[in-house]
């Protein structure tokens, strides 16, 4: 009779990142095991808190499923000699699969005859497997920082101090780092100091929520949404959704109780930002606005716990926001004594790599590639010159006391000292705007002076770190290099700016070289950094949906122009969708099998005999200039539309005259021609790659 298994690993308080991957690992491990095990079973549902981890499986089959298999073993001729004996192959083979010789038969696979034994197994107990899956369960999680306690060598999120381990109403008995398994679970560290005890599993979280437990997340995220709707309409307001903070709420608590405190009139002059800040990154409470956006005096944090003395809760957490907005306050003042621009200076002395030298030799850096930048895109000297003061200003706030303490602030207290400083306001808005996107969805920056310093800001970062060896590897990238190269493309793609990559890429290593700052040589890392961001440009692809054998064909004509290598792919895709592409690809394909098999030389036309292929000559000369012309404007769907005019001409020539002739002059002329065609017709990707 199938029962419930519930598997409860009680711990000190998990920090809530963990929570999340540590839920989905127990799961994915759970189907895992439960499957090779052989155990069926209704549900599996992972719950947790901040003091247990829980996976509890529904009706979970008392027996395994039989087993029944064949298994191939030996070729016939290995397994018996010319007599017909058996080998010790065979043997060996039989007994490796606890069956006799004579049990085994004979099975023909592409008219090889092999020797097979059918292997039977009959199902274990469920409670008797049960011992050895919770401790590979247990093992089988990783977590981000795990740590050690006492004198053992195991590691987990935090030190393990209970386990209930139930099926049905028995317990599955297990020792694990010292601690046996049991029925007894603990409730809410302050409002239950009595032992919870589960008799089973699907008592389990009723016992815990009389215990000021709520075990599954989902819940206590409504209860909290719930809470904070209420609080917040008691004083006209409400609270923005916020799913990241929300979810770390989440696995903070294990009884929400949230409750509304109040923001000092003093401090609602400071900037937004400023005021938030402290609330939601380091205090975690959720701000509260009106229906237009605008930030009110009050603000909510969940406690864990009940409703309990609730007033001086408020007036604790009240007084705590108070002293971080009094340091705010006197950092803006002290701040605004010196003008933004005096204070660059002092960023020599902050080391932005012991390679790569200060952020002042940065900021230098920033000014040469962004003015680099700005005169590729052609700005006339007054926008010139607010790129370039946004760049020498970017990173002066980084030595302003509010920086300092908050730096979560950096670049929006710059936007805000450089106003107050005289600055013009594209020159503050780009100074806000340079690191976006600061991660994937974010925003990308809408001035051109904040698009410019943003990619040279990036693309600084990146070529420094390539150019002394740092390079992301697998899942490690501790400097966020992918983040930030996808942060090119997509401002480079937002702008719809022609920037060559490779230019941009050289020009930011000259500005190493002349510093001194510079490693390994520019021809070992430009093909490493191409490749590296060509692999962005597929991700961004992929994720607009297009095909595989798209993004192949586009990318093997290269991304040194990001802008440009989007729009073919996007062009690809459109016409890949019209009935009459199968043909323009065809021919593109017989054009390139033929010319690729040998070195093509200069087109004489003088050798050309057949009228087919002289008019296919002139037809691919008058188109010449204006395919060049639209090739050069990024005009693909144009250009490819030219193109296909050639087709009826090309399977003209196909059907007219055969290419690999034993004239030699004769057949390096067709193959010219068709080299020329396949220039044409793959203006948008190497179409042979096309599945």
């Amino acid at each position: 009779m199938a029962k419930d298994f519930l598997l409860e690993i009680g711990t000190e308080e998990i920090p809530a990142k963990f929570s999340p991957g540590a839920m989905s690992q127990l799961e994915e491990q759970a189907r895992k095991r439960l499957l090779e095990l052989r155990l069926n079973y209704k549900e599996i549902q992972v719950f947790a808190t901040p003091r247990r981890l829980t996976l509890i499986v529904l009706e979970l089959a008392d027996t395994q499923e039989d087993l029944s298999m064949e298994v191939k073993g030996p070729a016939v001729k290995a397994a018996y000699d010319a007599n017909g004996a058996p080998t010790k192959a065979a043997q060996g083979f039989a007994r490796g699969q606890g069956v006799s010789i004579e049990d085994l038969f004979v099975q023909e696979i592409n008219g090889v005859p092999y020797v097979y034994a059918r292997k039977s197994e009959v199902g274990l107990e469920t409670k008797s497997l049960l011992p050895q899956l919770a401790l590979d369960l247990i093992n089988s999680l990783h977590f981000p920082k795990p740590m050690r306690w006492g004198d053992l060598d195991f590691r987990f999120a935090r030190p393990i101090r209970w386990i209930v381990a139930l099926y049905g109403s028995d317990i599955i008995p297990f020792e694990f780092v010292g601690l046996n398994s049991g029925r007894v679970s603990r409730g809410h560290r302050t409002l239950a100091t009595a032992e919870v005890l589960i008799s089973q599993p699907s008592d389990y979280r009723e016992a815990l929520r009389q215990a000021y437990v709520v075990i599954d997340p989902e819940e206590r995220k409504a209860l909290i949404l719930a809470q904070l709707k209420e609080l917040a309409e008691k004083v006209g307001g409400k609270v923005p959704e916020d799913e990241e903070l929300l979810s770390e709420v989440i696995h903070l608590v294990e009884y929400p109780t949230a409750l509304l405190g109040e923001v000092a009139s003093q401090y609602m002059h400071l900037p937004e930002a400023v005021i938030t800040t402290p609330m939601r990154e380091h205090q975690r409470y959720f701000p509260v606005r009106t229906e237009e956006g605008k930030l009110l005096p009050y603000f909510i944090t969940v406690r864990n716990g009940s409703d309990f003395a609730l007033d001086t809760v408020k007036a604790g957490n009240e007084k705590v926001l108070k002293a971080r907005l009094e340091d705010a306050a006197f950092y803006y003042r002290e701040d605004q004594k010196v003008a933004l621009a005096d204070l660059v200076p002092k960023l020599g002395k902050i080391v932005y790599h012991e390679k790569l030298g200060t952020v002042e030799q940065r900021v230098e850096r920033l000014r040469g590639l962004s003015g680099f930048m700005a005169e590729s895109l052609s700005f006339g000297e007054g926008k010139q010159a607010e790129v370039d003061r946004t760049a020498y200003l970017a990173k002066a706030d980084l030595v302003t006391l509010m920086v300092s303490d908050f730096p979560e602030l950096q670049g929006i207290m710059g936007a805000d000292y450089a106003q107050a400083s005289g600055e013009k306001p594209e020159v503050c808005r780009g100074i806000l705007e340079h690191y976006q996107p600061r991660f994937a969805g974010d925003a990308t920056p809408a001035s051109d002076s904040g698009r410019v310093v943003s990619i040279a800001d990036k693309l600084d970062a990146i070529v420094g770190a390539f150019s002394i060896g740092i390079q992301p590897t697998g899942s490690q990238d501790p400097y966020a290099l992918r983040r930030q190269a996808q942060g090119i493309v997509a401002v480079l793609l937002d702008s719809g700016w022609d920037l060559s990559l490779p230019e941009l890429i050289q020009k930011s290593y000259s500005l190493f070289k002349e510093q001194g700052t510079t490693a390994l040589p520019l021809g070992e890392i430009l093909p490493l950094l191409l490749d590296f961001f060509q692999q962005r440009v597929r991700f961004v692809l992929q994720e607009q949906g297009l095909r595989y054998d798209t993004i192949d064909a586009v990318l093997a004509l290269g991304s040194d122009n990001i802008n440009r290598a989007v729009k073919r792919a996007r062009v690809l895709s459109k016409k890949r969708g019209e009935e009459a592409f199968v043909l323009y690809a065809q021919t593109y394909t017989r054009c390139y099998n033929l010319s690729k098999k040998e070195a093509l030389a200069e087109l004489k036309e003088a050798s050309l005999v057949d009228e087919t292929e002289i008019a296919l000559a002139k037809g691919i000369s008058s188109r010449r200039q204006g395919f060049a012309e639209m090739i050069e404007l990024g005009s693909y769907e144009e250009a490819y539309d030219l193109a296909w005019e050639l087709v009826p001409q090309i399977e003209a020539l196909f059907q007219a005259v055969m290419i690999m002739v034993e004239d030699e002059d004769l057949k390096k002329a067709r193959l010219a021609l068709l080299g020329q065609c396949v220039e044409m017709l793959g203006c948008l990707g190497e179409l042979s790659l096309l599945a």
